[in-house]
C-alpha cells in the first residue's frame, strides 16, 4: 500500500464550478459545467504536453455531461469518484457515481474522495466498493476542518488505505490549491520538495476550473488574484521542476492496486 519512492501523485477534483455558491452567488448550472470542461480541456493539453499519468476525481454529473472526455482520459489517467454531485449529497451517490463512471470508462473505479473534503464514512466506502479514500486534509483550515490529530502520510483505517493530501512535515503547512495560488513559487516548491524527500511521495490537488479566467467572478481574491494562462504557467513550470525529482503516477498504480 506505500507508494514507491519518489513518486508525485498529481490529483484533479473535476467537478461543477459551483464555488460562486459558496459565497451567496447564483451561477447558472450550464455555465458551472461549461467553466469546468474548458478547465478540463486545459489541463488535458497541460498533462498530454507534459507527458504524465495523473488521477481525475471527477463527479458523477460532470461525467455524464461530458462521457466522451472522460472516457478518452481514462485511457491514460485513472478516474476516481468525486461522489455523484459536488454540492448536494447521500449516501447512495458513492455507488452511483462508481457504476456511472465504471460504465463510461469501461473500467473499475478504486478511489473515492468527497466534495470539499468532508468527513466521510470509511464503512460507506467499503460498502460501495471502493479501493481506497482520498478524502483528507491533514491540516487546520478556519471554518472548514481541524485534521492535525490525523496521520500526514498514508495509512489504513478499518482495513482502507487513506491517502491524505500532501502538507509539509512539521507545521504541516497545506500544499493544496490555495497555496500553490497564493504563495511565492519558490516557497510553494520548496515546500513540496522538502515534503517528498521527507515523504517520499507528494500528493497534490487542484481544480480545473482554477486554470480558466475567473476575474469577472465575484468570489474572493484569493480564490482568482491567479487564473487563466498566469496559472496555467505556473502549474507547467511546477511540473517541469518536480520532474527532476520524482516520477508521476496515478493512485492507484503507486499504491499497487493495479
Amino acid at each position: 500500500m506505500k507508494p514507491i519512492n519518489p513518486t508525485i501523485l498529481l490529483t484533479f477534483d473535476v467537478e461543477e464550478f459551483d464555488i460562486p455558491l459558496e459565497f451567496n452567488q447564483q451561477i447558472d448550472p450550464l455555465v458551472q459545467m461549461e467553466i469546468a470542461k474548458k478547465g478540463l480541456d486545459i489541463i488535458a493539453g497541460i498533462l498530454q504536453e507534459q507527458d504524465i499519468a495523473c488521477t481525475l476525481f471527477t463527479t458523477g454529473s460532470f461525467a455524464k455531461n461530458f462521457p466522451e472526455s472522460i472516457r478518452n482520459l481514462s485511457q491514460r489517467h485513472e478516474i476516481a469518484s468525486h461522489s455523484l454531485h459536488h454540492s448536494a449529497f447521500q449516501k447512495s451517490d458513492l455507488l452511483s457515481s462508481r457504476i456511472l463512471l465504471q460504465n463510461i470508462t469501461g473500467q473499475k473505479i478504486e478511489g473515492f474522495r468527497m466534495p470539499r473534503m468532508r468527513p466521510i464514512n470509511i464503512d460507506w466506502l467499503k460498502e460501495a466498493g471502493y479501493s481506497y479514500d482520498a478524502s483528507i486534509n491533514p491540516t487546520y483550515m478556519p471554518g472548514r476542518y481541524n485534521n492535525l490529530n490525523l496521520p500526514r502520510k498514508i495509512y489504513i483505517e478499518n482495513d482502507l488505505p487513506r491517502l491524505p493530501c500532501s502538507v509539509s512535515p512539521n507545521l504541516r503547512i497545506p500544499l493544496f490549491w490555495l497555496s500553490f495560488k497564493n504563495f511565492p513559487y519558490t516557497l510553494y516548491k520548496n515546500l513540496a520538495i522538502q515534503t517528498l524527500k521527507k515523504d517520499g511521495y507528494l500528493s497534490l490537488y487542484f481544480h480545473p476550473w482554477e486554470f480558466t479566467d475567473l476575474s469577472k467572478f465575484n468570489v474572493p481574491f484569493y480564490i482568482k488574484r491567479i487564473s487563466g494562462i498566469e496559472l496555467q504557467q505556473k502549474l507547467n513550470k511546477l511540473i517541469a521542476d518536480l520532474k527532476s525529482t520524482a516520477s508521476f503516477d496515478t493512485i492507484s498504480s503507486a499504491i499497487n492496486l493495479t
